[in-house]
């Protein structure tokens, strides 16, 4: 099992399957959200991801034109999972507190994405 929680210990997640590829996104998108040079995510089925606690501290923003949006912890701002398509999330994998031995880098993307 893969347990994962922001900052401040808020919100908390659990992640019931083996994860192993960290992908890693460097779109203008991405760098604003996070204020770095990117964001290391995983992505898991929805079905395995579980909120364990505050997921009513669980803020969304919402980009006005595209379809991209962050979750981010009402309390300490971490960046927390949300939805990655229909059937998947994406988890920074930052926030893994325990299980994240198998964690390599797979993929590296950089997209001309501005949304402006």
């Amino acid at each position: 099992m893969v347990l994962g929680q922001c900052n401040c210990g808020e919100v908390a997640f659990k992640i019931d399957e083996d994860i192993s590829d960290v992908y890693i996104c460097h779109c203008s998108i991405c760098r604003k959200s996070t204020g770095s040079n990117g964001i290391a995510v995983i992505v898991v089925d929805n079905e395995a991801f579980q909120w364990m606690r505050g997921e009513d501290k669980v803020l969304t923003w919402k980009k006005t034109i595209g379809n991209w949006e962050t979750s981010f912890c009402r309390v300490c701002g971490s960046t927390l999972p949300g939805i990655n398509d229909k059937s998947r999330m994406y988890v920074p994998a930052g926030l893994i507190t325990n299980g994240d031995e198998s964690l390599k880098g797979t993929s590296n993307y950089q997209i001309s994405v501005n949304f402006m």
